[in-house]
């Protein structure tokens, strides 16, 4: 199989180390802004560096990676599902949802696997709660809590271009939402403050926001977000349901507890999600060699990709006016 990866940055050298590890995919190509940059990751694997059109005009490549900035997304989509491969794109698709629309409208016509990277459905902790849910282990799912906080804001240029707290960082936890509860929420209410740091609030964004969202059938659900934790990368779940409840707790950076006179000390949470979803972002790219392969159907796609924007939306909507929005 062979594979072409469009952004040889952090992201989308982990995506590539990751899938390389199957020994049936091979890296054909690597497409970057940056020759340098390119070329760095193409030696690794034996790759080339070429132009978007030239990895598109082969036909012997199967499929491809979008890790590029978010602002190409959606061209490289479109791209990709008019040359007939599969395709394995970065959260968001755009952040303009008319845009985002008319992007899949386009792979639909295609008719071309599109996964869309939400690696928390990847991830093992993540799957355990969705099964315990999945199964009755607490009875009817009725309240969720979700907690994702940063251990420190991201540069001010970034929060510029990234589409804001809601659109580049609750996403995730809205995904996660929709996933866990099974069902589309009808009711969106957001509010946000600038605590972390006044330098946000002066781009236009926010960096600590609460959501509630409610579901048709009343199910209840509280996004916490932060861009600080003084003690690590804070991902947590609690799913509270007719007849218990099931948790997910934080990774540490060990299992090394400290008894003493003074107290019990135990470990900090890891430090970033490159360390938490380690494991996710291997098991997300497995899936999408899987799809592309005839064994499996994408674990996030792209109604999964529209349906997030949109709670996004919302949620900005309902903080600009004060009102829940009603979807």
């Amino acid at each position: 199989m062979n594979l072409c990866v469009f952004g040889a940055g952090r992201i989308g050298s982990i995506h590539t180390d990751n899938v390389a590890l199957n020994p049936d995919v091979s890296i054909r190509y690597v497409v970057d802004t940056f020759p340098e940059t390119a070329k760095k990751l193409a030696d690794k694997y034996g790759a080339k560096v070429v132009s978007t059109e030239e990895a598109l005009a082969d036909p012997e490549l199967h499929g491809v990676i979008i890790a590029s900035s978010t602002n190409t997304h959606a061209d490289l989509i479109e791209a990709s599902a008019r040359a007939g491969k599969a395709i394995f794109c970065e959260k968001p698709i755009d952040l303009d949802i008319k845009r985002v629309r008319e992007c899949l409208e386009t792979v639909e016509q295609a008719g071309v696997i599109c996964c869309i990277g939400f690696n928390r459905r990847s991830d093992p902790q993540f799957a355990a709660i969705k099964e315990a849910i999945k199964n009755g282990s607490i009875g009817e799912l009725e309240m969720l809590s979700l907690t994702s906080r940063d251990p420190s804001p991201p540069p001010v240029e970034y929060i510029k271009v990234s589409g804001g707290l809601f659109r580049d960082m609750m996403i995730h936890d809205l995904d996660v939402a929709r996933w866990l509860l099974d069902e589309e929420p009808v009711e969106v209410f957001a509010t946000a403050s600038c605590l972390v740091d006044p330098e946000i609030g002066k781009a236009g964004d926010v960096d600590s926001a609460l959501v509630t969202l409610k579901t048709a059938s009343g199910k209840l659900c509280q996004i916490s977000c932060s861009r600080r934790a003084a003690y690590g990368y804070d991902q947590r779940v609690e799913a509270h349901g007719s007849k218990g409840m099931a948790q997910i707790t934080n990774q540490l950076e060990s299992n090394l507890v400290l008894s003493g006179d003074n107290g019990v000390v135990a470990q900090k949470p890891q430090h970033f999600f490159l360390e938490r979803y380690e494991a996710a972002y291997r098991i997300e790219l497995n899936n999408f060699v899987d799809c592309i392969n005839g064994k499996a159907q994408p674990v996030a796609n792209t109604h999964d990709g529209v349906q997030s924007i949109v709670l996004a939306d919302a949620a900005l909507a309902s903080l600009e006016t004060g009102k829940a929005v009603i979807l």
